[in-house]
């Protein structure tokens, strides 16, 4: 009876190769994902889109707001809170362009990278090619999710960073008083920047786990992105319709501006977690519908 030494374990774990090399080459293959995302001119532009918004609303929001009012430090609910608040702290630009740019900006920056993400390798005839590198298809769909949320992230941090910036130089800034009244210092403000920061993050980090499976069904990747935002605006739709009020939090967005409970005290960390979990749910699932489509289906282009 034949026996396999410690040394031939890894190796046979990783397709024959030893680990290190193998590391580096999952990471080589990420990193040169990266660069196909973040360099094609189209995608460049939609990041140009999401610096833009920030800083026209926040102009708009100046020239309309009148000189020298303060926002409410009473209780408010809402997104007109937000826009209540921004005359006393400009802090409130950031979650106000979260507001308005999860509507649809967003979600189209989202789905236009993770519905091309493998229906646009198809539709080049780039995707067989890919294939032919070792460990197969598994990795090949880890490393295009990934490229997804790094692009989610980065998308959602500018749109934070700028909105931020243009915030403390058109408006006051200060102590932050959040919506349900309680003021708290300027840096405790910022800590709760970060934090809605990540939650929308992960919201967008489960739309491109949609947008990835989606795009496992076809070779075209507009199809592809259209049908995602397809779902998007329905889920939207349907979550204003008080008749749907028991499945709407089941829905894909209903959590999305639930990141308002950390605008108040206390925090309402229920709401937040329900929230994660709907954003983690709908990752595992649609990941996992990506993977049973993408690695048992015919590869012809």
């Amino acid at each position: 009876m034949s026996t396999i030494s410690q040394a031939e374990v890894p190796a046979a774990a990783t397709g024959g190769r030893e680990p290190v090399a193998y590391v580096r080459g999952n990471l080589r293959f990420f990193f040169n994902e990266l660069r196909l995302v973040f360099f094609r001119r189209r995608n460049q532009l939609l990041l140009l889109v999401v610096v833009l918004f920030p800083l026209l609303i926040g102009i708009g929001l100046k020239l309309a707001a009148p000189h020298g009012g303060r926002g409410g430090g009473g209780p408010a609910s809402g997104g007109a809170a937000f826009f209540n608040q921004l005359a006393g702290n400009g802090v409130f630009l950031t979650f106000i362009a979260l507001s308005l740019l999860l509507i649809l900006v967003l979600p189209v920056v989202i789905a236009v990278i993770s519905g091309d993400s493998v229906a646009g390798e198809a539709g080049y005839g780039t995707l067989r090619y890919l294939l032919t590198v070792p460990a197969g298809r598994t990795r090949l769909l880890a490393v295009k999710y990934l490229a997804i949320v790094v692009w989610a992230v980065t998308a959602t941090v500018i749109v934070s960073a700028v909105a931020l910036v243009v915030g403390v130089i058109l408006f006051p800034t200060g102590p932050v008083t959040l919506l349900s009244g309680t003021t708290v210092s300027l840096g405790a403000g910022l800590v709760r920047v970060l934090l809605v920061t990540l939650y929308v993050c992960a919201a967008m980090a489960a739309l491109g786990a949609i947008g990835l499976a989606v795009s496992t069904f076809t070779e075209h990747a507009i199809g592809a992105i259209a049908a995602v935002m397809i779902l998007v605006v329905a889920s939207e739709v349907v979550d204003q319709i008080p008749q749907f009020a028991p499945v709407a939090p089941y829905l894909p967005t209903h959590w999305w501006n639930s990141f308002d409970s950390l605008l108040r005290t206390p925090v309402d960390t229920t709401t937040l977690w329900h929230g994660l979990l709907s954003f983690g749910v709908y990752a595992a699932v649609f990941c996992a519908i990506a993977w049973a489509r993408f690695t048992s289906g015919d590869v012809t282009s």
